[in-house]
């Protein structure tokens, strides 16, 4: 089965944990702060966090602010729910913007409409790998005094107009990235936060680790070296030695992955864009996508099919494929909560009918490609 994504791992990887498995520390020791360094160099922030997920990244990212409570934030209807979760876990009123029809990005005029008096925070989502129009969005927010935290979680890699690497917090606060294993890089699971704030980066610190520190300067007292203190209420959302270590092996072949990625993409671009019933993805000419995925919009009424038929007859062909993703405000936790209506956001709506995610990860062989292509342009016989 060719799945929609897989993580690339070598015997340089395996050799980088059996070390980490070897050294003194397990759990978060120098390869943390190793693969911390490199990454924040990588992307261009003066500072990285390590955590535990991309989920927990953005828990603690808000947090961090201590926004106002019933506050607003905005983010994209079409993401992963944990884009807008971190709004509930930190009792902040998700609002959703729709997105534009090419890229299927959060659209800045969608969220110019969408702010309020209560709007303290946006999480704009860099989908798929495609870098959002960050120019726009900053200058919405400018005279607003909002806060902006980037969800890169498919975006490891990536590049905006400017030609700096998402994650440099150029545009914003600060930007989640996720390493779980369908993303560019993995470290299993995990996550990292960039930011070149450095009260926002100590509280992360502090945040991912129980909200407790051992700093002697931002102790109360200091009555001896066992001294801690928790001066907030944090989280065990900490990354391993043995995580960071394949983090740092991962790291070193992220522009290899990438390259490979976009082969792929070039490949499945070729074979599709004559055909009547599929919409290829489209990428801005002006930014450089790390594309963590592939994702076909899908005229099913033309091949007299369903959605889950064809994911059907595609994986009795070994193709798996995924929908990203339904629409956050459909699910049903949302819905008795907040009471959202079909319609609030017509485009994402409209997307979310088509959109199929094929398999794309380096590993793959152009003669997987090539079979992707034969079952997905068979499915119109």
């Amino acid at each position: 089965m060719l799945n929609y994504g897989f993580q690339s791992i070598d015997d340089k990887d395996i050799k980088y944990i059996i070390l980490a498995l070897k050294s003194n520390f397990l759990t978060t020791g120098p390869y943390v702060k190793q693969f911390e360094k490199i990454f924040a160099k990588k992307v261009g922030a003066k500072y990285a966090v390590a955590v535990s997920s991309a989920t927990a990244g953005l828990h603690i990212a808000v947090q961090a602010f201590n926004l106002p409570i019933n506050s607003e934030g905005i983010t994209s209807a079409i993401t992963f729910i944990a884009s807008s979760n971190a709004f509930l876990y930190n009792k902040l009123k998700p609002v959703f913007a729709d997105i534009d029809n090419k890229t299927y990005n959060i659209n800045p005029k969608e969220i110019s409409k969408k702010i309020s008096k209560k709007t303290s925070l946006i999480i704009p989502i860099h989908f798929a790998g495609q870098p959002c129009d960050m120019d726009e969005i900053k200058k919405i927010t400018k005279s607003k005094k909002i806060r902006i935290i980037e969800d890169a979680a498919h975006a490891v890699g990536s590049k905006y107009k400017n030609g700096k690497m998402v994650g440099s917090c150029y545009y914003s606060d600060m930007t989640v990235f996720s390493f779980h294993p369908v993303k560019t890089i993995t470290t299993g699971e995990g996550g990292m936060i960039t930011t070149n704030n450095k009260v926002l980066y100590e509280r992360l610190k502090m945040l991912r680790s129980h909200g407790m520190t051992k700093d002697p300067k931002k102790l109360s007292q200091n009555p001896g070296p066992w001294y801690y203190e928790m001066q907030s209420l944090g989280y065990n959302y900490r990354l391993t030695d043995i995580q960071s270590a394949l983090g740092i092996s991962q790291l070193s072949k992220l522009d290899k992955f990438i390259k490979r990625r976009r082969e792929i993409v070039n490949q499945y671009n070729q074979a599709f864009k004559n055909t009547s019933w599929l919409t290829v993805p489209y990428e801005e000419k002006e930014v450089f996508s790390a594309f963590h995925l592939y994702i076909l919009l899908i005229d099913f009424n033309k091949i007299k099919k369903n959605r889950k038929q064809v994911m059907e007859e595609l994986a009795k062909k070994g193709i798996g494929t995924q929908v990203h993703y339904i629409p956050v405000y459909w699910q049903p936790y949302y819905q008795k909560l907040f009471f959202f209506k079909k319609g609030t956001c017509p485009n994402a709506e409209k997307y979310y009918e088509s959109c199929l995610s094929i398999p794309l990860y380096p590993v793959m062989k152009n003669k997987d490609v090539k079979k992707v292509i034969s079952a997905i342009k068979s499915l119109s016989n």
